[in-house]
């Protein structure tokens, strides 16, 4: 790979930028001086310092984001801030994305990556990845709600959902809800079906992954090799 596209890739810098930072010294690699950024490194075994600054290679970028409301994580709706936003520079310019969507009202754990084989694969039906919610209702849920869910609730436009799991806390006012699939607005349309509403709603898991309860909303970090693991272990589940 060529030095510039290395650090480019990294979201450090433009490539024009690493050919005037090479020109006047600012690039090493493996130690030595380069002044010629169109020469070719291995980027697994190469250390690449830029500007003082050694660079991480990431063949894709893996992140966890906690999604604070009012944001949203498609870009169709231009009047609302958009997820990436709350991440910096150095990453949108990776363009970044997120695997599924959350509504801007709906809160807690995005996964972002640039990896787009594996973001499609994960939400192909067939692979049945679990996504867990924390929901709270308007109203207590009516007796039987847990078996109803387990049964596959039929939706108001006639589509019935897939089993999921409903565990209600003891006053029934809130609980967990744990889908294999991503129907537009789902659980509130789910909890609609038994004639109450969501009045706050977030997902707190995604493919065995939990939301990291150290990130406040709107903070981010990036997914450990064992959180990695698990999204690429979805992956294979037919």
């Amino acid at each position: 790979m060529r030095i510039d596209k290395f650090i480019s890739d990294a979201g450090i810098a433009s490539r024009r930028d690493s050919a005037k930072a090479a020109k006047t010294g600012g690039i090493t690699v493996d130690g030595i001086v380069v002044r010629d950024v169109s020469k070719h490194i291995d980027p697994e075994k190469s250390k690449v310092v830029y500007l003082g600054r050694e660079i991480v290679y990431r063949k894709y970028t893996y992140v966890m984001l906690n999604k604070p409301e009012g944001y949203v994580s498609a870009t169709d709706d231009k009047s609302l801030p958009y997820v990436t936003e709350l991440l910096p520079e150095e990453l949108r310019r990776q363009e970044l994305f997120p695997v599924g969507r959350l509504d801007k009202d709906t809160t807690g754990l995005m996964i972002l990556t640039n990896n787009g084989q594996l973001a499609h694969a994960l939400l192909a039906p067939k692979k049945h990845v679990s996504k867990v919610y924390y929901f709270t209702a308007a109203e207590p849920l009516e007796s039987g709600a847990e078996e109803r869910f387990k049964n596959g609730v039929t939706l108001a436009d006639g589509y019935e959902c897939k089993s999921a799991i409903l565990e209600l806390s003891s006053d029934r006012l809130s609980g967990e809800i744990t889908l294999t699939e991503g129907k537009y607005h789902q659980i509130k349309r789910m909890i609609a079906s038994t004639h109450n509403r969501v009045t706050s709603l977030e997902r707190i898991s995604f493919a065995g992954i939990p939301l990291d309860t150290s990130l406040s909303r709107g903070e981010w970090r990036y997914l450990t090799k064992d959180e990695i693991a698990l999204l690429e272990g979805a992956n294979k589940i037919k």
